[in-house]
């Protein structure tokens, strides 16, 4: 598995500002008010950072020999596709959030506080999930062994010659 790049970050802001920008255009052509993210959106964004990270430090301790308890290769596999997704789910709401704002901030009259407020925080918990996805995804790295540059050269049994 590679790691989370940042292009593939960087596209998923830029289509999450798209869709967000998008979103409150078509919603005010079709004069309904501006989309507004619950509250409870930025709470749960956090809640899915500090859970991610969380889950991710006993693959640490484990892979580090700080920890007697063996963990399951496909459980730290799960947890490190978790970390990727919950970065790549970040980047996409701190873009639709950015989207949202580029909107209000485009038109002519002056937003309410409560509506910024809410999409300020998305956008702030996003960031937050994205830098919490990074972290637990390194991690659940292993460290690189001295055979990892040699590969079939560990326990490969000498051919030497052979009898005819």
């Amino acid at each position: 598995m590679k790691r989370t790049g940042v292009t593939i970050l960087v596209v998923a802001a830029l289509v999450g500002a798209v869709v967000g920008f998008l979103l409150d255009t078509a919603l005010t052509s079709t004069g309904r008010p501006t989309f507004v993210p619950a509250a409870s959106l930025p709470t749960i964004l956090a809640l899915l950072g500090a859970v991610v990270v969380v889950v991710a430090v006993p693959v640490f301790r484990a892979s580090r020999g700080r920890s007697d308890r063996r963990i399951d290769p496909f459980r730290a596999l799960r947890i490190a596709m978790l970390a990727k997704a919950s970065s790549i789910l970040g980047a996409a709401s701190t873009g639709f959030a950015l989207g949202l704002l580029g909107f209000v901030f485009t038109r002519p009259f002056t937003p309410s506080l409560g509506s910024l407020g809410s999409i300020i925080a998305t956008a702030v918990c996003g960031a937050a999930l994205v830098v919490a996805g990074l972290v637990a995804e390194q991690l659940c790295t292993i460290r690189k062994d001295d055979d990892d540059e040699h590969p079939g050269s560990a326990g490969a049994p000498d051919a030497g010659p052979t009898v005819g």
